[in-house]
């Protein structure tokens, strides 16, 4: 393995494909024999520090249409936190489906899961079939990972019933020395980013481009009124630049004062903290529509009497009530996750009376990614990484997200051995580099 980094941190990408594959690597996995450690416990009180491991695992067999890469940084999305405590459930389900579905996937059952959805890296090898990418490529991942054998994927790759989140669903992930991708999951890595930046938009950046402003989530347009949750984190921060980028008006929701300043230095206007409001949506397991209504008054302060046209949802059963009660008559509820729970109660008459929708979105289909990638690779969207840790300490950075101390998203090297490095385009990492910034050290 330190052949190829030697190779990769020397520039001399040609050289990769003239250099063994190495029979085993080291990935950041969790063991089908621990998948009930946490037993009876409740969700806070779970550990990712105790799940994650970091082991030598063999190299996978490289099959036909896909890509074997070495992975220089990856990061951290809440599907590896929901992965290291085994909820909602085991993905060692997924993988066992996975594997029974072919021979090729056969080699994703295994008694141990190598996770991550994100990846920056170069292309080591291509696997029969693979013509746009060969060894030596500067690439970055999205985690989409589908079998386009059914025709229900070929207008949305999204609706391909074998859908699955690479990393997630599948084994070989990011999180790792090497990952085992299908080709077509291949993007260009933005010359002006290090390689822990280029790694950290992947899932998340992909995520809120469909929510937001692709016809198959919110569709949002010039001057809609945007409630976005969490507007500074890992998915939120890319909302927020969505909709400033695209004339929408962003309503930033946030905890704490350091995360309304982020927003701020965004180029948002209007911000709710929700630590300084003491909003409680819950109180004694009940939900308190007093509350959504201090919520929509707060809004409707900041808008100039305006109530949203789209909610960004992603928090779920915390928030979930509110945010059908605040959205506007015909307005869009978008909700692509559930972190602080699944199971949502709301009051339908402020869905029905109101003629208000709700969207379910999942990640992004390829053109979707490829959108998306692009505007961070020209500079109009920027990474929101915040803190980066070396891979033997995914643990500890899986356990910052689960428990919310965490900027934007949190990266981790893995065959970088440093910070900083990757860089291609000085000029234009130059003319954005106080918005690249913008998210760390905080």
């Amino acid at each position: 393995m330190q052949e190829i980094r030697n190779a990769i941190l020397a520039d001399n990408l040609a050289e990769l494909a003239t250099i063994p594959v190495p029979e085993t690597y080291q990935a950041m996995v969790v063991l089908a024999e621990e998948a009930d450690m946490f037993a009876g416990l409740d969700s806070r009180d779970k550990d990712p520090r105790k799940s994650l491991h970091l082991q030598e695992v063999p190299t996978p067999e490289l099959g036909p249409g896909e890509a074997l890469i070495a992975v220089m940084a990856s990061a951290i999305n809440y599907n590896t936190v929901w992965t290291s405590i085994f909820e909602p459930v085991s993905t060692f389900g997924f993988l066992k489906r996975y594997g029974a579905s072919s021979a090729l996937a056969k080699k994703h059952d295994r008694p141990y899961h190598a996770v991550g959805s994100d990846l920056a890296g170069v292309v080591l090898r291509v696997g029969p079939g693979v013509t746009k990418w060969k060894a030596g490529d500067e690439v970055v991942a999205h985690c989409l990972s589908v079998e386009l054998e059914d025709p229900q994927g070929h207008d949305d790759t999204m609706m391909d019933p074998q859908q699955r989140i690479w990393g997630f669903e599948t084994n070989f992930g990011g999180l790792a020395e090497l990952a085992l991708v299908k080709s077509n999951q291949l993007m260009p890595k933005p010359d002006h980013l290090t390689w822990e930046e280029a790694a950290s938009p992947g899932l998340v950046n992909s995520t809120a481009y469909r929510q937001l402003v692709s016809q198959h989530g919110a569709g949002m347009k010039q001057g809609d009124v945007v409630l976005i949750w969490g507007a500074s984190g890992g998915l939120g921060g890319y909302a927020t630049q969505f909709a400033l980028n695209g004339g929408a008006i962003p309503v930033c929701v946030v905890s704490s004062p350091e995360k309304a300043e982020i927003c701020r230095a965004m180029g948002a206007e209007y911000i709710i903290d929700r630590s300084a409001e003491k909003y409680e949506f819950w109180k004694d397991g009940q939900q308190q529509p007093s509350e959504w209504k201090r919520l929509g008054k707060k809004i409707r302060e900041l808008t100039g009497g305006e109530d949203p046209d789209i909610v960004f949802e992603h928090p779920g059963r915390e928030t979930f009530g509110a945010s059908v009660y605040v959205t506007k008559r015909g307005g869009t509820i978008v909700t692509c996750a559930s972190t602080t729970g699944y199971w949502h109660e709301y009051d339908n008459r402020y869905l029905w009376m109101t003629l208000k929708r709700i969207v379910g979105s999942h990640f992004a289909n390829y053109r979707e990614s490829w959108e998306a990638n692009r505007l961070i690779a020209k500079g109009a969207i920027h990474p929101t990484l915040s803190r980066v840790y070396p891979l033997a300490e995914t643990g500890q950075a899986a356990y910052d997200v689960h428990k919310n101390l965490h900027q934007g998203k949190v990266g981790v090297l893995c065959l970088a051995p440093e910070e900083g490095l990757g860089v291609r385009d000085q000029e234009l990492r130059a003319k954005h580099i106080d918005a690249i910034n913008r998210f760390r050290n905080r």
